[in-house]
């Protein structure tokens, strides 16, 4: 009887620790360190950006120890798939298609797209303004698309290419007539670099959420509601203790939650 007791209570002090040692496993983070500013490296190797800085900050709100896991970015829903990763946070846009292999927390910044042109252009409206012209995207994004879909009534041509730093480079060089990207990319990729002397934004923000989603939102396994939740919870609380403003005061002189 004695020896029954002794193997019961050794075996709930197993699934004790079991349990503790679950709770214990450190949240891995996915993230592409090539998107600045929201990610990249420092010179010696160290991930930075508002996406790191934001994630570090909801780890500790959430009191749990979390790990950057490296990936390239399409590369980081497979990895969350097959479970070597157990969220996505590297601003990954909240679409109704990703949501078919993957799920989200509320979005936990919103930075709409923008024209760039030449300074003195005087367009007001690109939409009804840049007929003939040539507009550069990044092959595939939701610029590309949106690019696309409004350029027949619009009456200017899409180039596209294989990369943002090839557009700037055909935009500097006056191969292009306007830019379309995200604000903030074009504003600390390209405006603010020596490169984009003599360029401003021009027209107003694009904002549709059927080409550029909900924002940018964590994202985790199908059906994990519970970390989705907790970084729903923590993403509220360093809204509302002033956190996430110290975060993005950083990086940005406006707010980069968005409406």
């Amino acid at each position: 009887m004695k020896k029954l007791v002794m193997f019961g209570a050794l075996a709930l002090s197993m699934l004790s620790l079991t349990a503790v040692a679950e709770d214990a496993k450190p949240i891995r983070l996915g993230i592409e360190a090539a998107y600045p500013p929201f990610s990249m490296k420092t010179a010696d190797g160290k991930l930075t950006g508002f996406d790191v800085d934001i994630g570090d900050a909801l780890c500790k709100q959430m009191d749990v120890k979390c790990v950057w896991v490296e990936q390239e970015f399409d590369g980081l829903i497979p990895a969350l798939k097959v479970k070597k990763i157990d969220a996505i946070l590297s601003s990954m846009t909240i679409t109704d298609d990703r949501k078919k292999n993957v799920d989200f927390t509320i979005k936990y910044y919103h930075t709409p797209a923008r024209f760039v042109m030449k300074e003195g252009s005087g367009v007001k409206d690109p939409l009804t303004e840049l007929k003939g012209k040539k507009v550069g995207v990044l092959r595939a994004s939701t610029h590309d698309r949106y690019a696309t879909d409004i350029a027949k009534d619009a009456g200017f041509e899409v180039v596209r290419y294989g990369s943002q730093q090839e557009a700037n480079l055909d935009m500097k060089s006056g191969r292009l007539d306007a830019m379309l990207a995200d604000s903030v990319n074009l504003s600390d990729g390209f405006l603010k670099t020596d490169a984009g002397k003599g360029f401003e934004f021009v027209g107003p923000t694009y904002e549709d959420a059927k080409y550029f989603g909900g924002g940018a939102g964590i994202a985790v396994r199908k059906g994990d509601t519970e970390l989705a939740e907790k970084f729903n919870k923590a993403i509220t609380e360093i809204r509302a203790n002033g956190e996430y403003k110290k975060v993005q005061d950083k990086y940005f002189d406006f707010d980069v939650y968005g409406h």
